[in-house]
């Protein structure tokens, strides 16, 4: 049943080049469509307006941008026991503070202004940070203050204003859950002040004082949070992350983890540190997101075969996750120029039927895209073509679907470049559900087809690519998932 031997055709075809990425056809007339997730305006921290951003992703070739300014970015340091009373607080611009209606219209002033392209509002959201240290001691550190999801498709201002984060503003969510941890505790001290208050002199002066302090304990434990945790009490492990993918999801938006190996995370941030270290184990502890980075501008290691992408995958195809995880590329752009970026080095690319938004979101929703890493300019390496299929049926899967074979799965790769490029090296690495099960090499344009003779019957499992050219450039797919219906029956040659 699990042969070592496999059928193996590999093709490599010369034909024309230079046509943009948005004409090349695919299975079941899909188109694809490149756009920039993770772009950051002078909304919020970035250096350009929205319509820059635009003009010149639009002057790049690229068709859809994903706007995710900061939701709300403040820094909070308070006295015990007063802390939110005695405090400092730092806010930079962004979403909430600026107004998320202001944030929206922009959005959409740019989209009637540009109808050819596609803007899709959403934030970029650190919902916990916590402190270690002291000011006073002078190794006063704020952890986590760069762990990030990417929040997309959200379009009501109201969603953005009740965002479950840190310093979100007044609500009233989560007044029953605290008010057994703070008031209750306070009320016998309020009781004893008002009834001393009918005493003697000394007495009522000691009451006044209990009545004083007690009253400046209940305004500093208020219940009208945004969220129910607070940065004093030490690391709250996945659960204030959890219950902002539980709350976009409920919103009808969609979440992505950001950067989760980012390295730049650490240094000084005026007189206090900062200290975010890489967060790869989140993509486990975390359930229900829509995806995550699997390509930005550091170095990643949670896509390579039988890594902690592969774990959640099978944790899916065990049935143990309601839904698979999906890679996309992310911008993580402020500035043309600053640090050497350039808008447009990590477009995700759509493969959708028709040029909408609606498209957009839904292809996004269900892992027909692919993550890219490159060069601004061209040439670019595109997947022309990736599907599962067997010998006994006509049906085939994409990216993203799951299909039921009684056979063994057949898989066909296409892979061209846009742009006159010619003898341009490509190691093709073919991932089944964690193991790399083969490493093709070849000059694009190239053709493979493959049968993989594994089959084993009931079991789910998925085939995903990773690419990469001599350039450095590199091309993710996301996995479409085999199900394995009956016993095979091997075909004759």
């Amino acid at each position: 049943m699990r042969s070592r031997t496999h059928k193996i055709i590999l093709i490599s075809i010369i034909f024309s080049l230079g046509m943009s990425i948005q004409s090349f056809p695919l299975e079941d007339d899909f188109i694809q469509i490149p756009g920039l997730i993770g772009l950051r305006s002078d909304f919020s921290d970035g250096a350009h307006s929205i319509e820059y951003l635009l003009k010149l992703a639009q002057k790049r070739g690229f068709q859809v941008l994903f706007i995710n300014d900061h939701d709300r970015k403040v820094l909070e340091y308070g006295i015990r026991p007063f802390q939110n009373i005695l405090k400092r607080r730092v806010e930079e611009p962004s979403i909430n503070e600026r107004g998320s209606e202001n944030y929206l219209s922009a959005i959409e002033s740019n989209q009637k202004k540009y109808p050819d392209m596609i803007l899709i509002p959403g934030a970029e959201s650190a919902p916990f940070y916590y402190w270690k240290g002291s000011y006073l001691s002078g190794n006063l550190t704020v952890r986590d203050w760069e762990r990030h999801l990417l929040i997309v498709g959200l379009e009501e201002p109201r969603v953005y204003m009740e965002l479950p984060i840190l310093h979100n503003g007044f609500s009233t969510r989560y007044i029953l859950p605290s008010i057994p941890a703070t008031y209750f505790f306070l009320l016998i001290p309020l009781l004893l002040a008002l009834y001393m208050l009918k005493g003697k002199r000394l007495v009522r002066y000691s009451g006044i004082f209990i009545l004083v302090l007690t009253l400046l304990l209940f305004v500093n434990n208020h219940p009208f949070r945004s969220s129910p945790y607070n940065q004093y009490h030490g690391d709250q492990g996945i659960s204030p992350y959890q219950l902002l993918i539980d709350y976009v999801n409920s919103r009808g938006g969609m979440i992505f983890w950001n950067h989760p190996e980012t390295r730049s995370g650490r240094g000084q941030l005026g007189p206090i540190s900062r200290d975010t270290p890489p967060y790869p184990q989140v993509l486990l502890e975390s359930k229900n997101y829509t995806g995550f980075s699997a390509l930005y501008g550091e170095r990643i290691t949670v896509t390579e075969p039988g890594d902690i992408w592969d774990r959640v995958l099978l944790e899916y195809c065990l049935g143990q996750r309601v839904r698979p995880a999906w890679g996309v590329s992310t911008a993580e752009f402020h500035e043309e120029g600053a640090a050497g970026a350039r808008l447009g080095r990590y477009p995700t690319i759509f493969l959708v039927k028709n040029r909408t938004k609606t498209d957009i979101l839904n292809a996004i929703k269900k892992g027909r895209i692919y993550a890219y890493a490159g060069n601004v300019d061209l040439p670019r390496l595109v997947l022309e073509h990736f599907s599962i299929s067997s010998s006994d049926s006509t049906q085939k899967g994409i990216m993203g679907e799951e299909i039921s074979l009684k056979r063994y799965p057949i898989i066909t790769i296409h892979i061209s470049t846009i742009g006159l490029e010619k003898g341009n090296s490509l190691s093709i690495r073919l991932i089944r559900s964690g193991q790399l099960i083969h490493t093709f090499t070849g000059e694009t344009p190239l053709s493979i087809y493959f049968e993989d003779e594994y089959f084993e019957p009931g079991r789910k499992i998925y085939y995903r690519l990773d690419i990469r050219d001599r350039k450095g450039r590199r091309l993710i797919s996301n996995p479409i998932f085999v199900k394995f219906q009956s016993q095979a029956k091997r075909s004759s040659p």
